[in-house]
């Protein structure tokens, strides 16, 4: 026999019985006797008998499945976040369904068709770089599926979001910089409309004031803060003779690539350059110097999303909340700028 295809039909027959009468058994009904239960889930078991989750769930109108966006899996705060998601999730009862936007605005909004179409429960959204239109997030609006915002959030009024004190981590990395001497600091920063980079550009802004610098526009480089990027904006502004002795980067990634690039032109860092990263990834331990950066709790922000989505979930008036929770940063400080 083809278990995977018992049916309660199957069972009832074998056991003369009613289908009805195994439906109810096997949803643990008051309406069936004890003795009856046991002999129909025994049967059941023997049998291989796999309930049908999916045509359960559709008759109740759930899924008790979660759907998680991040622009990519492969960077290590984003799979520390899913980490603390997926184990809010389970200890919950939920199942998580993992999806990448690859920093594209177009999967994104077709990743979220799709989790509206499968009926996931809910959402949880780090939105792309690309992403500067929020259209595609009505259709959730639209289907009473409530989504929560973690770390790259939407500026709209009544979201919910669990984000880091960005602000606090631009302004402490520049600080940082300011108080070992640095007295010309670039900052690399992401695509500009993305909150999270206005304010880690707002941080390092008034850092500089506060310490009686002066903040000018064309030292803010914004790119899409890849290692590739870091070589390619050292290059450019050791050849259009741009002076500076330190960098703030918006993410590990794009300061590793200076870092190499900066390597192997001899420049020595921190004593010529000094630079901090941000986020923290393990690889910015091993690098040589050692990076100094601005640590995220992702585990925590995925534990926080998920348990705010879930309350929100479970509201029975499909009223949603409108909450926003800030997790802080800290600075670790390694060689690159251990002046």
């Amino acid at each position: 026999m083809d278990t995977g295809k018992v049916t309660i039909h199957d069972i009832a027959r074998r056991l003369n019985i009613d289908s009805s009468t195994v439906s109810r058994a096997l949803n643990d009904s008051p309406r069936v006797s004890q003795k009856t239960k046991d002999k129909i889930s025994e049967m059941a078991q023997s049998m291989g008998y796999q309930r049908n989750l999916m045509a359960s769930n559709l008759r109740k109108n759930v899924s008790n499945s979660i759907g998680v966006v991040v622009p990519r899996i492969s960077r290590h705060f984003f799979s520390s976040v899913i980490q603390g998601i997926e184990e809010t999730a389970y200890n919950t009862g939920y199942s998580v369904f993992i999806c990448q936007s690859l920093e594209e605005l177009e999967r994104e909004r077709n990743i979220i068709k799709t989790l509206v179409a499968n009926r996931v429960d809910g959402v949880l959204i780090s939105i792309s770089m690309e992403t500067s239109n929020y259209d595609h997030f009505q259709l959730l609006n639209k289907q009473g599926v409530p989504y929560v915002f973690f770390d790259r959030h939407c500026d709209i009024v009544g979201n919910n979001n669990v984000i880091i004190n960005d602000f606090k981590g631009g302004y402490d990395a520049t600080k940082h910089l300011i108080s070992k001497g640095c007295k010309s600091i670039i900052h690399f920063s992401g695509p500009g409309h993305l909150e999270i980079y206005k304010n880690r550009l707002g941080g390092y802004k008034e850092a500089l004031i506060d310490s009686g610098f002066p903040f000018k526009e064309e030292h803010v480089i914004s790119s899409k803060l890849m290692e590739s990027d870091g070589i390619g904006i050292i290059k450019s502004l050791l050849e259009k003779g741009v002076e500076f002795d330190g960098i703030f980067c918006a993410n590990d990634h794009v300061a590793i690539g200076a870092i190499k690039f900066m390597n192997n032109l001899g420049i020595k860092i921190p004593e010529e350059v000094a630079i901090v990263g941000f986020n923290n990834e393990p690889v910015s331990n091993v690098i040589t110097p050692s990076l100094t950066t601005i640590h995220q709790p992702g585990f925590e922000m995925g534990i926080k999303a998920a348990e705010l989505l879930i309350k929100n979930m479970k509201n029975q008036n499909g009223i949603f909340t409108s909450e926003t929770i800030m997790m802080d940063t800290n600075l670790i400080e390694r060689n690159s700028s251990r002046r």
